[in-house]
């Protein structure tokens, strides 16, 4: 096990440095534009793959970095950047990391590549699990999948909301619904391969901020799906599933469904890209202050502006301390006992919104305009209290898990 450090090693301040030049050269100049145009930004998702950002080695290896900071710090870099046009970069992710953590060897190795392409030929991947009555409430969650043991075909029917990359990415992975009588603990996710008949785009969503990132409904009209498409496989799911029935009968079930253990494993990586934000917000307003001068003086001199950037600064150390130290509890296997993970989320998230206003504030009626960058930066700090649990789910997985009370 690796000890808790708050210093990277070379290896890991190398990774830095490249993947800062590479937001720095490549990704900032292009925020404005993609923000503006609210598209895909494919031609920066290529540069990623070319220079071996975008591809599951890279991602693996950040994973598995025996420290646990290897993906916190790469997604700070590149949410340092832009946070739209790192989401498409780095989207693909969750998807990729659902089928690591729930697919067998061969589906690993058969559709994980199928997610990122090449770099002459990038792919998108999208993990579809809210749908329009059951963000939080996953238990509501109505998508069904219903097995044709004739066929040994799984059929989905249903609607899955606010996914990024749906309807445009080739491999999407969706969770649904196989015994309703279990609620959260009867899902399921299957892969949908490229093309397959019946899945299709709904409405791509135009928002706030994140434009960059596709975020679209995903319709699922009787799309079959070969038996090998169930992640794990059938033997594995029908297993599980009579524990859950076994536990549920003697009222002490209390495991958590597939869904939420992938949000809780990833919420320190969405605490990140909050840091990341914030730390760019922060930067702006920074030098702002020192090179702005009111009154004959740099408007840093004012207590008012130098208290501000002081509050900033602390908050986000405080952030990136949170999120490393569940970052390196989790490749540790030691456990959330006081939901470590939301804790870094939350307060990551929290404080990119408010790092980001008080930038505004500092730059003034510059930083209410497109000319200066922190505009943006706001817009897109909103989503880190929003997706993969809002701060209020985060306050109740935290107050919840204190009281030694079951998540569901």
């Amino acid at each position: 096990m690796a000890e808790f450090t708050m210093e990277l090693n070379d290896e890991q301040k190398e990774v830095r440095d490249w993947l800062h030049g590479f937001a720095a050269d490549v990704i900032r100049p292009a925020a404005a534009e993609w923000d503006e145009r609210e598209e895909t930004p494919w031609p920066v998702i290529q540069e990623a793959a070319k220079v071996g950002i975008y591809s599951l080695d890279f991602y693996a290896q950040q994973y598995f970095d025996p420290t646990g900071l290897g993906i916190p710090m790469a997604m700070e870099e590149l949410f340092w950047g832009d946070a739209g046009i790192a989401l498409s970069i780095v989207g693909t992710g969750l998807a990729a990391v659902g089928v690591l953590a729930n697919g067998t060897e061969e589906q690993i190795g058969t559709w994980i590549p199928q997610m990122y392409g090449d770099p002459n030929d990038v792919k998108v991947a999208a993990f579809c699990s809210s749908e329009p009555d059951a963000g939080s409430d996953v238990a509501a969650m109505r998508t069904r999948a219903v097995y044709d043991e004739a066929k040994d075909e799984w059929v989905l029917n249903g609607t899955k909301t606010w996914a990024t990359n749906g309807g445009i990415a080739g491999v999407h992975v969706v969770v649904a619904v196989v015994d309703a009588e279990l609620g959260s603990k009867g899902h399921a996710s299957f892969i949908i391969p490229p093309n397959t008949p019946g899945l299709s785009q709904g409405q791509k969503f135009k928002k706030h901020g994140i434009r960059a990132s596709h975020t679209a409904e995903v319709i699922l009209d009787n799309v079959r799906v070969p038996g090998s498409c169930l992640l794990g496989g059938k033997e594995k799911l029908d297993a599980r599933l009579a524990r859950a029935r076994e536990k549920a009968r003697k009222g002490g079930e209390r495991v958590k469904n597939a869904a939420m253990a992938t949000f809780e494993a990833s919420r320190p990586a969405v605490g990140a890209m909050a840091v990341g934000t914030a730390r760019a917000a922060y930067e702006v307003a920074l030098e702002y202050a020192q090179t702005r001068e009111q009154f004959g003086r740099p408007i840093i001199d004012n207590q008012g502006v130098a208290f501000q950037l002081a509050d900033m600064r602390t908050s986000i150390d405080a952030a990136r301390l949170l999120v490393w130290r569940a970052s390196w509890m989790a490749i540790n296997g030691r456990p959330f006992t006081a939901a470590e993970g939301s804790m870094s989320k939350l307060f990551a998230s929290e404080t990119a919104k408010k790092v980001t206003a008080q930038a505004i504030q500092i730059l003034g009626g510059n930083g209410y305009t497109r000319e200066y960058p922190v505009e943006r930066m706001h817009r897109d700090s909103a989503i880190y209290t929003i997706f993969e649990g809002t701060s209020e789910i985060q306050r109740l997985v935290i107050a919840r898990t204190l009281a030694g009370m079951p998540i569901r």
